[in-house]
């Protein structure tokens, strides 16, 4: 049987018969009043997951921009462009949030 990491968008996706995946359970990734506005520079267009590296170490955090940014980012690679501004969650919060 499949086990996600906390850092994972889909650790809270419940697993069918041992072997599927149902459905997605959304992780949210609410406003937190350390967020901080974050202009996306050109070394990170269309790469979330260089960003996620760079703050938080981990690549595999890339989902976290798309779900504290839903509203200015409609898909979560393409319209990760330069000169975007998207709100970021700090290092502890997230952290905390996600239980990691």
């Amino acid at each position: 049987m499949a086990r996600f990491s906390a850092s994972s968008p889909y650790a809270q996706t419940q697993i069918v018969d041992d072997q599927y995946l149902d459905i997605i359970t959304i992780r949210p990734v609410p406003r937190n009043p350390d967020d901080v506005e974050y202009t996306i520079e050109s070394q990170y267009n269309h790469r979330p997951d260089l960003l996620a590296f760079d703050l938080y170490g981990n690549t595999k955090l890339w989902w976290v921009f798309a779900q504290r940014n839903m509203d200015v980012l409609q898909d979560p690679i393409y319209d990760f462009t330069p000169g975007t501004k998207i709100f970021v969650p700090q290092g502890p919060a997230l952290r905390s949030m996600l239980g990691v």
